[in-house]
């Protein structure tokens, strides 16, 4: 018999650490990165998070909240690149059911869902379903991604940039190593976040409104959850013994997601904060991971190291 269960993010963390098949796709839909979000920006929202249950085994996720007769997923575009639902292979058609009857039983009669990967499983398979049920489904691209699937070499990945990126490339890290030293180092989160703050608070464009003493709050509270996860890694940049460049990224299922960065606008022309991008992606080669992502945004830059871009979506349904 499927039912469902109202948990919390420490309960699904429990539930996570038992093995239970779940496929959980990315870092933003885990119950981790769930508590942080909640702490800091779940005010006003009721917390909707509902196991769906084969008798006494757990097939699926629902990451939500709710506010007022609309549900969407918890979290919030802003911090959030993605989200989506979480199931175990082949029990899909289940918990998408089991998910309306929770929502229904609340009242619910609206699914706001983004952002999307085109291979979630919201757009693969939950608004068929629910297109099947009788529902109102739309579903609309919102912005994109960019990604890469990593090569064995750091050469062979130069190779895959074109002819002009991949000389420019070469021509800016020969510049950097032939102006002084330079040391590039992936650290666990301790005792550098203040670095990484600091280089934050020295930006000229949207990164230094971006950075409210709320939001570096919740980086804060984010890199210690992740970190104690195992998910979190820090590259930092030196040039001379001084701290130039970051970049905070995740470490989950042999993906290297970036998710920001900051880099000292005094050495911008020493290309300090695309070249952090590109040792942290020779890291994540040396290290056998298989796919890296840029993450969220058109920022030309992920086109010229490599990315490819994919559309994100947004999903709405009607469920009354």
């Amino acid at each position: 018999m499927v039912s469902f269960t109202l948990e919390t993010p420490d309960s699904l963390s429990a539930l996570r650490d038992s093995g239970t098949g779940l496929q959980w796709g990315c870092p933003f839909v885990l119950p981790s990165w769930m508590r942080v979000w909640w702490q800091h920006f779940g005010n006003g929202f009721e917390m909707h998070l509902a196991a769906i249950r084969n008798d006494s085994s757990v097939i699926g996720v629902a990451p939500l909240k709710i506010q007022g007769d609309t549900a969407s997923f918890l979290g919030s575009d802003n911090v959030c690149d993605y989200e989506d639902l979480v199931s175990i292979p082949g029990r899909e058609a289940d918990v998408f059911a089991a998910v309306l009857d929770s929502l229904r039983q609340r009242g619910v009669k609206r699914l706001d869902l983004g952002l999307l990967r085109p291979d979630s499983l919201v757009v693969t398979r939950f608004a068929g379903f629910a297109a099947a049920a009788g529902a109102s489904v739309t579903t609309v691209p919102e912005d994109v991604s960019a990604e890469m699937d990593l090569p064995g070499t750091f050469d062979g990945y130069l190779e895959m940039l074109n002819t002009k990126q991949r000389h420019e490339v070469r021509r800016k890290m020969r510049r950097l190593e032939e102006a002084g030293r330079i040391d590039y180092q992936l650290l666990n989160g301790d005792g550098a976040l203040d670095s990484f703050m600091g280089l934050f608070a020295l930006a000229r464009d949207e990164k230094a409104h971006f950075m409210t003493p709320e939001m570096e709050s919740f980086f804060r509270d984010l890199a210690a959850g992740m970190s104690g996860a195992g998910l979190l890694r820090l590259g930092k940049l030196d040039f001379d013994d001084k701290t130039v460049a970051m970049i905070m990224a995740f470490d989950y299922n042999d993906t290297v997601y970036l998710y920001n960065s900051g880099f000292d606008p005094q050495y911008d022309s020493l290309s300090v904060g695309l070249l952090s991008k590109v040792f942290c992606i020779r890291e994540s080669i040396q290290q056998g991971k298989k796919r890296f992502e840029f993450l969220k945004g058109n920022e030309i830059y992920k086109q010229r190291l490599g990315g490819k871009e994919i559309p994100l979506y947004r999903c709405q349904i009607a469920i009354a």
